[in-house]
């Protein structure tokens, strides 16, 4: 039969008092990088998906002003949640992501889900990145 080894909860104690001395300003403030972190990261992935339009040099049109239309909104916190706001303001924003009739109504061209596929990923990922920004936090405050 294989020992268990020694345990001494001394440390354990010494950590306990360590937690207990985090202050509510310094957790409200991890949690709000984190937000912001994760804000940023939303926004680069979506604004990477965002199809710019192709033109014609002649048409004298420019390509990519719904992706230069994003932006971070508000980030706020309600109840124990955090809101992020990633915002584009172009009118035409919601036809490219869900898809729209032709002009002559007798087509559909498919959505490209920007956001929709920038949110899954961000889903994802969003363990990982939060794993990583606690364990620095707790290694900057308990040392």
């Amino acid at each position: 039969m294989a020992k268990m080894g020694r345990f001494d909860p001394s440390g354990l104690k010494e950590f306990q008092k360590k937690l207990e001395k985090i202050d509510q300003s310094q957790i409200d403030g991890f949690l709000e990088d984190c937000a912001k972190e994760l804000a940023a990261r939303l926004f680069r992935l979506v604004v990477k998906k965002t199809p710019t339009g192709q033109y014609p040099k002649s048409s004298g049109k420019k390509g990519g002003t719904l992706k230069r239309g994003w932006s971070i909104g508000n980030i706020r916190k309600e109840g124990s949640n955090y809101i992020i706001e990633i915002v584009n303001p172009v009118e035409y924003a919601s036809y490219v992501e869900y898809g729209h009739r032709t002009a002559n109504h007798k087509g559909w061209i498919s959505g490209k889900f920007m956001m929709t596929i920038s949110e899954n990923e961000l889903r994802d990922i969003a363990p990982k990145v939060l794993e990583n920004k606690l364990k620095n936090f707790l290694g900057g405050v308990l040392s």
